[in-house]
C-alpha cells in the first residue's frame, strides 16, 4: 500500500464527488455491446458443453472454466442493474437485472436490497453480518462458547467459504427468503417467481437434453462460477489493513477507500470479472457502470493511492479470520496463541 502525504481517508467529499462525477452516467450503447460479448458467448459454450458430453467429460469439464468466467460477468451485469448504473433507465435495469438473476440462480430484489445494506454500512461493526461476509472480532471470539468457535472456524474455513458455501448460498438459500431484514413485498415476491422461473428453464431444458447431461453440465459450471464469484467478493474487503469501525467513528468514504481494495487482475481476468478489482472506486460511487471503473481509477490519481492486492498476495487473506480492535486489522486465528502467551508472560 502506498500512500501520500494526503491519504485517500481523508479526502473530503466534495473533493472525492467532483473525481467520480463525469463518471456516473451509463453509455447505453456500451451496455448494449457488454450484454452481447457476454451473453453470446456464453450460450455458444455451454452448448458446446452439452455437444462434448458425446466425445470426453473432460473436455466438459475443461468448457466450464471460461462458461463460469461468463457467469461471473453476466452477475456483474446484474449488480451493476441492482445499483441503476447499468442504463438509464430503472425499469430496464430491472428487467435486465431479474432475467440475469434467472441464470445466476439470485433473486435480484431480494439480493438487491442486502447489496444495498452492505454499500451503505460496509465496514460499520454494528452492522455486520448483511451482504458481507461475517467477521469477528478478537474479543467476541474469545468469549464465545467452544461449540460456537467451532462454528465459526468452520464457517471461515477456506475451503468451506468458498466453494461450498457459495454452491449453497446459490443453489439452496437464495431458494427462500430470510426476515434478516426488513423486506418488502418485492423482494419476498422476487425470491418466488425466481424460483418459477428456474424450475421453468430446468424443466425445459432436461425434457430437451436429458437430466444427465443437464446436471453433468450445470453442477461443475455453479460450483466454479459462485467459487470464483465469492472470492472476488470477499478479498476485495478482507485484507489485513482493511477497515472496521464503530457506528460512531464510521466515515463513508474512509469504509469505501480504505475498506475496499484495488484488485490488481491479468486483463482476462479483469474482463471476465466486469473490473469488479476497482471495488475501492465501486464502493465510492456504486453510479459507475463497470465499464468506466479502470477510467476513473486511471484518470484520478487520488484514487490510485490504495492497498492493492495481486492474485499471490490476495492468497493469504484467506487465512485471515478476526478484526483485532487493538491493532486496527485482520489477524489469522494462529494469532490467538501469541495473544495468549504475551497475556501469560505479563502475568
Amino acid at each position: 500500500m502506498t500512500l501520500s502525504s494526503k491519504s485517500p481517508i481523508e479526502l473530503d467529499k466534495a473533493t472525492w464527488r467532483a473525481a467520480v462525477t463525469n463518471y456516473e452516467a451509463s453509455h447505453t450503447w456500451q451496455s448494449i455491446w457488454q450484454l452481447c460479448n457476454t451473453l453470446v458467448p456464453f450460450f455458444v459454450i455451454w452448448y458446446l458443453m452439452y455437444r462434448s458430453l458425446d466425445y470426453s467429460y473432460l473436455v466438459t469439464l475443461a468448457l466450464a472454466i471460461p462458461a463460469a468466467g461468463f457467469m461471473v460477468r453476466i452477475f456483474i451485469v446484474q449488480h451493476d442493474c441492482g445499483h441503476g448504473s447499468f442504463f438509464k433507465l430503472r425499469k430496464v435495469n430491472n428487467i435486465i437485472g431479474s432475467i440475469f438473476g434467472v441464470l445466476t440462480l439470485t433473486p435480484y430484489y431480494y439480493w438487491r436490497k442486502s447489496h444495498a445494506i452492505h454499500h451503505g454500512h460496509a465496514g460499520n461493526l454494528e452492522r455486520r453480518g448483511i451482504g458481507d461476509v461475517y467477521t469477528m472480532t478478537v474479543n467476541e471470539y474469545r468469549r464465545e462458547s467452544k461449540w460456537g468457535r467451532l462454528k465459526y472456524r468452520l464457517y471461515r474455513n477456506p475451503f468451506l467459504l468458498f466453494t461450498v458455501s457459495p454452491t449453497f448460498l446459490f443453489v439452496v438459500l437464495f431458494r427462500f427468503f430470510h426476515s434478516d431484514f426488513k423486506s418488502g413485498k418485492k423482494e419476498r415476491a422476487s425470491v418466488h417467481l425466481t424460483n418459477l422461473a428456474i424450475l421453468a428453464v430446468v424443466l425445459v431444458l432436461c425434457s430437451t437434453i436429458g437430466w444427465k447431461a443437464f446436471f453433468m453440465i450445470q453442477i461443475p459450471l455453479t460450483i466454479l462460477s459462485s467459487t470464483t464469484g465469492a472470492w472476488y467478493f470477499y478479498v476485495q474487503h478482507q485484507f489485513e489493513e482493511t477497515y472496521w469501525e464503530n457506528e460512531g467513528d464510521w466515515e463513508y468514504s474512509a469504509a469505501a477507500l480504505q475498506g475496499s481494495s484495488y484488485y490488481r487482475l491479468p486483463k482476462i481476468l479483469q474482463w471476465f470479472s466486469g473490473n469488479i478489482g476497482f471495488h475501492h472506486i465501486h464502493h465510492l460511487s456504486p453510479r459507475i457502470p463497470n465499464y468506466l471503473l479502470e477510467k476513473c481509477h486511471k484518470d484520478n490519481p487520488i484514487f490510485q493511492e490504495v492497498m492493492t492486492l495481486t492474485i499471490w498476495s490476495s492468497i493469504k487473506t484467506s487465512f485471515l479470520g478476526l478484526w483485532d480492535e487493538e491493532q486496527k486489522k485482520l489477524v489469522s486465528f494462529s494469532y490467538l496463541k501469541t495473544l495468549q502467551k504475551s497475556e501469560t508472560v505479563s502475568l
